[in-house]
């Protein structure tokens, strides 16, 4: 753990803020000791909600690595990770992960997920998002395809 990386993960959020290019989240990617990519948050930049600091930081250092797996990398947040996010992470395979800020500080500064976390423990039927299942059974050549494919790549 290296407080440099953080503080340059910091640094990217203010000016992230200062320049008007987003909100204040930024991340960097470290492997072997240098930083390899960053990212910072440019949802409303790019009117592309998935544009999360992280998700920025991990598409950077997947590019430059050409893999679609962080291996050995490790990631430094200004904040706790949104769901999304969090997701995320968990595919690019990375190391590990240091953050900064708590969910709740992001909260208080009117970045609120908690209504997320609330409807990922909740059944379908009973979320506010109508998610409605269609087609299950014909879908399953979607996987059977997968399976049977000769040149597929696991991940």
């Amino acid at each position: 753990m290296e407080n440099r990386y953080m503080a340059r993960a910091i640094e990217l959020a203010i000016e992230n803020v200062k320049s008007g290019r987003g909100g204040p989240f930024a991340a960097v990617v470290v492997k072997d000791g240098v930083i390899i990519a960053e990212g910072a948050n440019q949802v409303t930049r790019t009117n592309d909600p998935t544009a999360h600091a992280e998700v920025v930081a991990i598409r950077n250092a997947c590019q430059k690595l050409n893999d679609f797996r962080l291996i050995g990398c490790e990631i430094y947040s200004t904040c706790e990770p949104c769901p999304m996010c969090l997701g995320a992470l968990y595919w690019s395979r990375a190391e590990r992960m240091y953050f900064a800020g708590l969910r709740e500080d992001a909260a208080a500064a009117g970045f609120d997920d908690a209504l997320i976390y609330e409807e990922l423990d909740r059944p379908l039927e009973a979320r506010k998002l109508p998610m409605i299942p269609l087609m299950r059974a014909e879908s399953q050549a979607v996987f059977d395809a997968w399976r049977e494919s000769g040149n597929r790549i696991e991940y």
